[in-house]
């Protein structure tokens, strides 16, 4: 990463600086669905919008699309032998968020990132 938050947690290093992957179901944005942005928990940039987050069922926070096109950082990861993937982190920080796949809701984009509760942080929608 390029610069590391001093106040993250050693599970959120774990994510974020070692590309670790936490447990499905167990993070708190799973089955989270209130209005606003997921931003970066390293460095604060906005990642994704409430609005493209769906319950993919897979056990981690997924949403078909990023809040804009710079937001997020594509990586081929053949981390597991015979399995590539395309892993996604932030472009700011070069935070891992976890990946990206091509089997999320076809009437939008088609794509599912799949990312990690522990390496995002969500600020909600204020009404004006």
């Amino acid at each position: 990463m390029k610069k590391i938050n001093e106040n993250l947690t050693p599970e959120e290093l774990f994510v974020l600086k070692d590309k670790g992957t936490e447990r499905p179901y167990t993070g708190k944005f799973d089955s989270f669905f209130e209005d606003g942005i997921y931003k970066c928990k390293n460095c604060d940039a906005e990642l994704f919008r409430s609005d493209s987050k769906y319950d993919a069922g897979c056990g981690w926070p997924s949403f078909f699309e990023a809040a804009n096109e710079k937001a997020i950082k594509y990586e081929e990861d053949n981390s597991i032998f015979g399995r590539p993937r395309t892993e996604i982190l932030c472009a700011s920080c070069d935070g891992h968020l976890g990946h990206v796949f091509e089997d999320g809701p076809k009437e939008k984009t088609g794509l599912r990132y799949c990312v990690n509760s522990i390496s995002i942080d969500f600020d909600k929608e204020k009404n004006n």
